[in-house]
């Protein structure tokens, strides 16, 4: 039997995926493919095309056209669910210079024959010798355990760059997109207020009539407004800029030349490409002096972001609170990626290490892109920033890439820097690592491509002065700094504990035994000389008996809490609130959702408090503030996408959704919903879409429909009640694995299927 309807999405060595899966298609994902609609509409970098590729090639005005770096890409496809539990068992590959030649079934570059392997990701070229600066075809077909055979996929296509390289990690150029106010309105006789409904990085283009070409008009660009007008002096770092215009006689277009900010222009920052331009953020338009009515198609924000399928994801519950702060951290992402790397925002424009590993959790959490992610890694390994804990995050993004992509051409690249990033140089007797000991020496900073002094942050923003005993205010609930920092280590640790599972991934038998024997030394010396016995709690260093909400909320987060122990040290972790800054709340819920904390962290989620996500959306932004409000860092960004944990925590903790295997090839599927009555989701993985919904009455019942990707297997953890309760999939009982407070269905196919548990 044959499988109809095929469509296979391609991809290189580089990440973007955002296509649509369309039912009982096998979907090909692909560089140059940037959507595949269910009616196969086309798209090449967000531009539509008839045919995928002589649109662009042929001379589309403004057309940038993505381009692969390297001779040896690597190629993927979405498997149709035919059925529960499909899965590949072989594929056939072809690769051609000439379209012609798929047309005939052929190729004249590579025919892999049928390989009967189940891959269907990360499929390494294996023909004839690439050239730069060729565009390339290729299609591909696949077999499923019935000995079903699929049809060929359409026909995808790629271009190499014109100077190829032996590794690089290649990007999409930004994107462009006309949008229109959502209202205008007339607020005196020659001024108009546009709302433009979010707030984006962009410019702004006008259609105005002048009868003379004598008049002159002033624009207001601005994140916030008052009184009905541009807020002309919005405070912190809100951005607000005015321009002035003179016009010509008749109807004329003027496109605002954006004036370049020096704060984020400087030499760290990374400037706007040139095809682009410069861009401000802003929501509001006023218009000055213009005594013409003025219509909504004669304004229009020119939006600059990297591409991005608003309808990769989707997330909608029972909670209007929670819906909200999905809403605005999922909006966040797309906004805050207008240069093609995470940055801080717009103030200084700065990648940043802490920045980098939340937008790339949040990014895998509302679309199919894995590129930006890699690249904004790979640029923090060569430039990275000062922060000791910062420098540690290297290797924890690492390894997310690793298990969200299956990918491990990175981690071989890059080893040697990821060795060095543990900073296991600077480790004593008992495994603890510091950075105030004389041991950062010239040449472990040459190792971290770093020339400047390294210091501990634990948290941002501080009030005090770096480098004393003790941060008074600021966000690190008092913290004292010590030289055995505990935070640091905890970093630290987990940064052992990857490293050893890299190793392992590459085969490195020696530095895994090493790396996992270094873990299992400093996690008995951190709960020795760290943990306080008697309260129960971490200190925050040894030389302090000081214990702060990071101190255990980190260790917590990082697997190093003996079981014994969880209890006093989430009660503490409690009785602090949010005692942390944005950028520490996606620890602090990581480390409440790893305990199992349902309960609090949907309270955490979906607090009104001042220090809450709703608070952003109280004060009026439409993308993620920098800190928890205006009072707690006063020049703060108002774009700040590391304010954006919500757009991760909700797919991955309370929603339950991680790779258990690389590449998603198995899928932990454990939903926490804590009060919460109902949620659905679609969340993107490499293999296609996973969507879920659940109706919950807590301690009473809980059903669940899931619906699980081909070529795939996920482990299902459902509420445990009692010994008594009833456990069905699809309406037939079913066995488990109690774990907890969890029933364990382990190895679950693909397809659909509906869970229920009464008690």
């Amino acid at each position: 039997m044959r499988i109809k309807k095929i469509i296979v999405l391609a991809f290189s060595y580089f990440f973007l995926l955002p296509i649509i899966h369309a039912q009982d298609q096998v979907v090909p994902y692909g560089l140059t493919v940037n959507l595949l609609s269910q009616a196969e509409q086309v798209y090449i970098n967000g531009y539509p095309a008839n045919t995928p590729l002589e649109k662009a090639v042929l001379g589309r005005e403004n057309f940038q056209f993505t381009e692969i770096s390297t001779p040896v890409p690597f190629f993927g496809w979405m498997v149709p669910v035919q059925g529960e539990n499909t899965h590949q068992t072989a594929y056939q590959l072809l690769v051609a210079s000439e379209r012609d030649f798929l047309f005939k079934d052929s190729a004249d570059l590579w025919d892999s024959g049928k390989v009967d392997k189940s891959c269907s990701v990360n499929v390494l070229y294996s023909g004839k010798q690439l050239e730069p600066d060729k565009v390339y075809f290729w299609k591909v077909k696949t077999w499923n355990q019935h000995g079903e055979e699929s049809d060929f996929s359409q026909i995808s296509t790629f271009k190499t760059a014109k100077k190829l390289t032996d590794y690089a990690t290649d990007r999409y150029p930004i994107q462009k997109q006309d949008e229109y106010p959502v209202k205008i309105n007339r607020i005196g006789e020659m001024r108009h207020f546009a709302d433009f409904g979010k707030a984006a990085f962009g410019r702004i283009r006008v259609n105005l009539y002048s009868d003379t070409g004598t008049d002159s008009i002033i624009i207001h660009l601005g994140e916030t407004e008052k009184n009905g007008a541009v807020n002309r002096s919005p405070g912190a770092s809100i951005r607000y800029s005015q321009y002035k215009i003179g016009l010509d006689r008749g109807w004329k277009t003027y496109v605002i030349a954006i004036r370049p900010d020096k704060r984020n222009t400087g030499p760290q920052a990374v400037l706007m490409p040139e095809y682009i331009g410069e861009v401000t953020p802003f929501r509001y338009c006023e218009v000055e002096n213009y005594k013409h009515l003025l219509q909504e198609k004669d304004l229009i924000r020119e939006t600059v972001f990297y591409p991005f399928n608003d309808f990769d994801s989707y997330f909608h519950s029972s909670d209007t609170i929670l819906n909200q702060v999905w809403d605005i951290s999922k909006y966040s992402i797309k906004a805050t990626s207008f240069l093609g790397i995470y940055v801080d925002g717009d103030r200084e424009r700065i990648p940043y290490e802490a920045d980098a590993l939340i937008n790339q959790l949040s990014h895998y959490g509302v679309a199919r892109d894995y590129s930006m992610a890699r690249y904004s890694h790979e640029y923090l390994i060569r430039k990275p920033t000062w922060p000791t804990e910062w420098h540690l995050q290297s290797v924890l993004i690492a390894w997310e890439d690793y298990m969200y992509t299956g990918n491990t051409l990175s981690l071989a690249h890059f080893y040697e820097d990821l060795q060095a990033k543990t900073l296991v140089a600077l480790s004593d007797e008992n495994g603890f690592i510091s950075t105030r000991t004389g041991k950062v020496t010239p040449e472990v900073l040459q190792s971290v491509h770093f020339n400047g002094e390294m210091r501990d942050i634990v948290d941002w923003p501080h009030t005090g002065i770096l480098g004393l005993e003790k941060e008074e205010g600021g966000e690190t609930d008092g913290f004292v700094f010590t030289d055995i920092n505990t935070v640091v280590n905890a970093f630290h640790y987990r940064t052992l504990v990857l490293m050893a599972q890299i190793a392992e991934t590459l085969g490195k038998t020696d530095d895994q035994k090493f790396y996992k024997e270094r873990a299992t030394k400093l996690k008995q010396s951190f709960n020795k000389y760290l943990f306080d016995n008697k309260r129960g709690v971490y200190i925050d260093g040894i030389g302090t008996d000081h214990a702060s909400l990071h101190a255990n909320m980190f260790p917590l987060a990082f697997g190093l809490v003996p079981e014994k122990q969880i209890d006093s040290v989430l009660n503490f972790i409690r009785s602090r609130g949010m005692a942390c800054s944005v950028y520490g709340s996606q620890f602090l819920l990581d480390a409440i959702y790893n305990a199992n904390d349902a309960g609090y962290g949907l309270q955490l989620l979906t607090s009104t408090g001042e220090r809450s996500w709703y608070n952003m959306v109280r004060v009026g932004s439409t993308i993620t503030l920098e800190a928890w409000d205006n009072k707690y860092k006063p020049n703060q960004d108002w774009n700040h996408a590391w304010g954006a944990a919500p757009a991760n925590l909700i797919p991955r903790k309370l929603m339950g959704i991680e790779p258990l295997e690389p590449g998603f090839r198995k899928i932990r599927i454990k939903p926490q919903p804590g009060s919460l009555k109902s949620a659905e989701i679609k969340h993107p993985t490499i293999r296609g879409d996973v969507t879920m919904s659940f109706n919950n009455n807590p301690g009473q019942s809980f059903r669940l429909e899931v619906d699980i990707p081909a070529n795939t297997t996920a482990d299902i953890s459902l509420p445990f009640y009692s010994r008594s309760q009833t456990t069905r999939i699809n309406g037939q009982p079913v066995k488990y694995r109690r774990d907890g407070n969890f029933s364990v269905i382990e190895n679950i196919g693909s397809g659909k299927w509906v869970f229920v548990v009464e008690h």
